[in-house]
């Protein structure tokens, strides 16, 4: 999957006017035996998810969002919809990746809930739209603090594959989103139920974040809106999960989770500076965004300043940014940093 390309004035006649998530509340209003994810993000059978190059996009990157459509945390999907285009502007026409290929998953809890795992395609285009809103905001979860987060490092871990890495020997991206902890494994009974597959064991969910690891940059966003916010216990957690508190990003406006993602991902690849990020922000978005993502990525600003700043899109690609000068020296050393980070 992944041809096509993103169109901004497409995107945003979509929107006008329309029940962004008409499937959603279709689906809610039905009795609960007859509430099913829709089919074509489905995970049951799922194969492998593939994020490929091709002619019209040949330097692929892959883009995993994960999102809790659990309680109040559904109000995230709806601000990441709001803000796709902000999102897509800073990827493709910024170029702080080349040719971007988004999926998004939505998790509930699957211990109790009726769509507890949803999946998307690598798209490149606006079927990104169109599948982020075929999403069923469930709004349920089991109030234990947990959800089934580690079904989508899961998914990322044994059902994609991407060229970036394969071919590129760079890894993909993805940003879970959520205010709970994630259960402690990867239930085989699950995996069973909802993705018709069998596992020897259940796997647990260090082990799965360890797999997704291989094959991309993890990052999580804690969004306000809930009693877990202010909790240190559950920075804590994803602190431990993603191997150090720069990749936890709390984000005090759920509005601005695109911009977050935006930013992150173009000083992860040594594109921008946390400034230079910033300051697209307060164009799209305004000063109020500004203050929100500086203080999410303030600590990952720093983290980032250490990367080698990106030569990868001037040497390989006419149509890409500039980035600032770098000696060959540099150069390689990016190589050799981009897979081990």
């Amino acid at each position: 999957m992944g041809g096509g390309y993103w169109r901004d004035d497409d995107y945003k006649r979509s929107t006008r006017g329309t029940d962004a998530f008409k499937y959603s509340r279709d689906t809610l209003a039905k009795p609960e035996a007859e509430q099913k994810v829709h089919q074509m993000l489905n995970p049951y059978g799922l194969g492998v998810r593939e994020s490929r190059d091709s002619a019209e996009h040949p330097e692929s990157n892959a883009v995993m969002i994960g999102l809790d459509v659990t309680g109040s945390m559904r109000m995230v999907v709806v601000a990441i919809r709001d803000a796709l285009g902000n999102l897509m502007d800073m990827l493709t026409t910024e170029k702080y990746i080349l040719d971007p290929q988004l999926l998004f998953y939505a998790v509930g809890d699957a211990t109790c809930d009726n769509v507890p795992f949803q999946v998307s395609q690598f798209e490149s285009d606006n079927r990104i739209n169109d599948q982020l809103s075929l999403v069923v905001l469930e709004g349920g979860g089991g109030g234990q603090d947990t959800e089934s987060y580690e079904l989508g490092y899961f998914t990322a871990a044994r059902h994609t594959s991407i060229d970036c890495l394969e071919k590129r020997r760079r890894k993909g991206y993805l940003v879970s989103i959520g205010d709970e902890r994630a259960y402690d494994k990867v239930s085989r009974r699950q995996v069973r139920a909802l993705f018709n597959e069998d596992l020897q064991e259940s796997i647990s969910f260090e082990q799965s974040v360890a797999e997704a690891k291989e094959k991309y940059h993890l990052f999580h966003i804690i969004p306000k809106g809930s009693a877990n916010y202010d909790r240190p216990a559950l920075r804590d957690f994803w602190t431990r999960a993603l191997g150090g508190s720069q990749f936890v990003f709390m984000l005090e406006d759920p509005k601005y989770t695109a911009e977050t993602i935006g930013v992150a991902i173009g000083m992860n690849e040594g594109r921008i500076t946390l400034e230079e990020g910033l300051a697209k922000v307060q164009k799209s978005a305004g000063q109020k965004a500004v203050r929100v993502v500086e203080k999410a990525l303030a600590e990952f600003a720093e983290y980032a300043a250490t990367l080698p700043r990106d030569t990868r899109a001037a040497s390989t690609r006419k149509d890409a940014k500039a980035p600032d000068a770098t000696d060959k020296k540099d150069q390689k050393k990016d190589k050799k940093s981009d897979w081990k980070l």
